[in-house]
């Protein structure tokens, strides 16, 4: 859809992917046309979620981008077990800190979205500590990618 976002109605902005993992979080970021996403960085859970939620919330502004895109991890069969629930109370949380700011937070199926990234890792030849310092945020761009190919 050119000249939207989303089906919104609203000028294209930089959308922020989201990949939450037990101990990192990975970030992509799409370009300003909210077209392509690119591995962005890797937050480090702390220990505290309200903390990690900020943070995401502070990159998001700090990269300009008007919406959050949380990966949901479906199960295979389509249906949400127990770490789709957790991520999906992790994104009522976010949007409670996201929203008074302007923010959008949207979910996306994020099926299989590891297993693409390591792929495409394994295709870079990227191994052993440099792979586990990129795992998270390819695979948020993917989960953003997949995204942005849905909304146009």
């Amino acid at each position: 859809m050119t000249g939207e976002h989303a089906g919104t109605g609203r000028p294209p902005t930089r959308v922020l992917g989201v990949d939450l993992g037990e101990r990192r979080i990975g970030l992509a970021l799409s370009d300003p046309t909210a077209t392509i996403a690119t591995p962005h960085s890797v937050l480090t859970r702390g220990g505290d979620p309200a903390a990690d939620r900020r943070a995401i919330v502070d990159a998001a502004r700090e990269a300009g981008a008007g919406t959050i895109v949380v990966g949901l991890p479906r199960s295979l069969s389509g249906r949400d077990g127990p770490a789709a629930r957790a991520a999906a109370a992790e994104v009522e949380a976010l949007r409670a800190i996201a929203a008074p700011l302007g923010l959008q937070v949207d979910t996306y199926d994020e099926r299989l979205t590891t297993v693409i990234a390591h792929r495409r890792l394994d295709a870079a030849n990227v191994r052993g500590r440099a792979r586990r310092q990129v795992v998270d945020e390819v695979a948020a761009a993917v989960i953003l990618q997949s995204y942005l190919d849905r909304a146009r």
